[in-house]
């Protein structure tokens, strides 16, 4: 059901919305067609997980609140279609063990060949700058033996600020680097110091495609919503 969902959205929502926000799209060539792979963004908006699937020629799975999936009535009917439409999944976030449930939603996608979308900063930035990245992204990818693809995104802050219910006319630019394959690079490097050089290299590349400044800190304040 969910992939008919995918794509009968996919077949309207891109082209609609490419229309109304006009996203300006560089480096589209740098995301493989087929195979597993990790997109890692900066975060600055709740619609990012709209945005990067829109503009990718291929599926790609997000994770996304539980509370958007279990609704009832028919406006919870059309949120849970809504997002298992786009491909995203549902976590619980106020359950403990959510972190490694993630981990193991995202390892099952990889290890189908699909596309997973991923924030290594954990949470929205809210002052604008480019936060230190966990080393979750680093562990899917040495794992999954997947490259890793840095995406930097601009002006979905504005799109869709942080409280606002809808989106807004915003000009968005989303930039894919070239891919990084984790494949023999870290034999014999302790996994904790492998973890933690891959996933400040894409934070790097990330950086270099949004623009932001890093902030050097994790950032640990909780989204609003």
């Amino acid at each position: 059901m969910a992939s008919v969902l995918y794509g009968l959205l996919h077949s309207v929502v891109p082209p609609l919305a490419k229309a109304v926000w006009r996203p300006e799209v560089v480096g589209l060539e740098n995301v493989p067609r087929s195979g597993p792979v990790l997109l890692a963004s900066n975060h600055l908006s709740f619609v990012d997980s709209v945005v990067i699937p829109i503009v990718v020629p291929r599926s790609v799975t997000f994770l996304a609140k539980e509370e958007y999936f279990t609704g009832t009535g028919v406006r919870g009917a059309i949120s849970r279609s809504w997002f298992e439409g786009l491909g995203m999944l549902p976590v619980d976030r106020e359950d403990t063990r959510a972190a490694m449930t993630s981990l193991d939603t995202a390892l099952r996608v990889l290890g189908e060949g699909g596309a997973f979308g991923i924030y290594p900063e954990g949470t929205r930035s809210r002052d604008g700058r480019l936060y230190r990245g966990r080393t979750g992204v680093a562990h899917l990818a040495l794992s999954a033996g997947a490259p890793v693809v840095p995406v930097g995104l601009t002006g979905t802050d504005r799109l869709q600020p942080v409280g606002s219910r809808l989106p807004r006319l915003a000009r968005v630019r989303v930039a894919f680097g070239e891919p990084i394959d984790p494949a023999g690079r870290y034999d014999g490097v302790p996994s904790g110091r492998a973890r933690r050089l891959l996933t400040d290299e894409v934070m790097r590349a990330v950086a270099g495609l949004s623009g932001q400044e890093q902030a050097g800190t994790y950032n640990d304040r909780a989204p609003d919503a």
